[in-house]
């Protein structure tokens, strides 16, 4: 376990990495999300260790991503059913798709996102709810939200992004 630092458990990033940043609850959480529930499934489709899979689907729970549920008595088993909060973890997922298929597929693609209807390849972008514009780190920064602490505060203002004139140019 990592040490936690103020400024990383204030970050939203850092308590997302918390939560599902061990590659192998990603991976669990692509399972879930395409409709596998049971442990057993988990480990096939995985090939993951049963030790580390149990530790997995604990913290997971623990972190409110799954309810264990019990669907058979004797020998008692459970399965794990996404809550509302990993479901809203699958645009990440397709994020990752889209990356991985763009940056680390050299033969092509192996994988596509698709439309449920129709079978059309998806291309997700991530956008700005409001005026449904990309998001870039040509047009984005981060800011203080109205619960930061001063240190965070202090650390967002000495970003580098945060001056116009060495920020990161996007394409």
């Amino acid at each position: 376990m990592q040490p936690k630092l103020p400024s990383i458990l204030e970050c939203p990033v850092g308590r997302a990495v918390e939560t599902v940043g061990e590659w192998w609850s990603i991976l669990i959480l692509r399972d879930a999300l395409q409709g596998s529930t049971r442990f057993d499934e988990f480990e096939r489709n995985l090939g993951i260790a049963p030790n580390i899979l149990s530790r997995r689907l604990a913290h997971l729970t623990k972190t409110g991503m799954f309810v264990r549920r019990r669907y058979q008595e004797r020998p008692p088993r459970y399965e794990y059913v996404l809550t509302d909060k990993a479901r809203d973890f699958f645009p990440v997922i397709a994020t990752l798709l889209a990356w991985g298929n763009k940056h680390l597929a050299p033969k092509g693609e192996s994988i596509l996102l698709a439309n449920r209807g129709d079978r059309r390849p998806l291309d997700p972008v991530v956008v700005d709810a409001a005026d449904r514009q990309p998001i870039t780190i040509a047009n984005a920064v981060v800011i203080a939200g109205p619960a930061a602490s001063r240190l965070m505060r202090r650390r967002l203002t000495s970003l580098k992004a945060m001056n116009p004139a060495i920020a990161p140019a996007g394409d």
